[in-house]
């Protein structure tokens, strides 16, 4: 009973996490822009870092200026398609997102370990009042984009769509990601974002299909790889990031082991 009344509030966080961000992986993948939300967390990393250095009460306000940024430079993607390759773009942004927050970093008294907090974040430790702020936020993107869900499948999947469409997409987007970096990093961010939809698509190439199978799975994986960080006392983001990426290489070795056979 003390390890389930310990793990509830993680559990539920990282329950949101999973929905909100698998959905906004289906989209992503869909877009073949794959690190674009490392890209942009570690750019609203950026805002969390200037925070550690200017005072930690502007932390919310550093955090959704440097999203807002973003989220206007990555509604201008199709526009550098034209010119560069995008995801060569996406790296940039990305390098330099890490680079800008090392060098605030140095200039704090505990930079290193601000920038794993930045990187792992906190989820074993979310309060109740943080899972209730985070499903509040999340439950309003998630209404925009089911009104929307029309014009929002055409952008990713036909690129059918107006710049400021693409803007309101990515601002509500880099909304979440503010809540989601402070709650649990940015490395189990983007693998609740990439990895479970990764999974989706090994089986179906439906929006909803490959939603629904990221979202059983990443559950599934959530509840062990919480209750194994308990058990061995180790930080529990790694943990589930691991457990993602080695459940998709086993899939990934099934499924061509099986199409192999077929073949034959």
């Amino acid at each position: 009973m003390e390890i389930l009344s310990f793990l509830a509030w993680p559990f539920l966080a990282c329950l949101l996490l999973i929905l909100i961000h698998a959905y906004f992986g289906v989209h992503i993948l869909a877009r073949g822009i794959i690190f674009v939300d490392l890209a942009l967390a570690q750019f609203i990393g950026i805002g969390i870092a200037l925070s550690f250095l200017l005072g930690e009460e502007k932390s919310t306000l550093l955090s959704l200026v440097f999203a807002l940024i973003g989220a206007f430079i990555l509604s201008l993607s199709k526009r550098v398609a034209r010119l560069v390759n995008i995801e060569a773009f996406i790296g940039v942004l990305y390098i330099f997102s890490v680079s800008a927050a090392i060098l605030i970093l140095d200039k704090t008294p505990h930079g290193l370990e601000e920038f794993k907090t930045i990187l792992n974040g906190s989820i074993i430790w979310v309060t109740p009042r943080e899972v209730f702020s985070t499903f509040l936020l999340y439950a309003a993107v998630g209404l925009l984009h089911f009104v929307l869900r029309k014009q929002f499948l055409a952008l990713s999947y036909e690129g059918r769509g107006t710049m400021v469409l693409e803007f309101l997409f990515f601002s509500s987007f880099a909304m979440v990601l503010v809540k989601s970096v402070r709650m649990a990093g940015i490395l189990q961010v983007f693998s609740f974002l990439v990895i479970p939809a990764l999974i989706g698509r090994l089986y179906s190439l439906k929006p909803f299909a490959v939603l629904m199978i990221g979202w059983i799975v990443g559950v599934l994986i959530t509840i062990a790889g919480l209750a194994l960080s308990y058990k061995l006392d180790v930080p529990t983001a790694p943990v589930i990031v691991a457990g993602l990426a080695l459940v998709f290489f086993a899939l990934l070795a099934i499924k061509a082991v099986s199409q192999k056979k077929e073949q034959r």
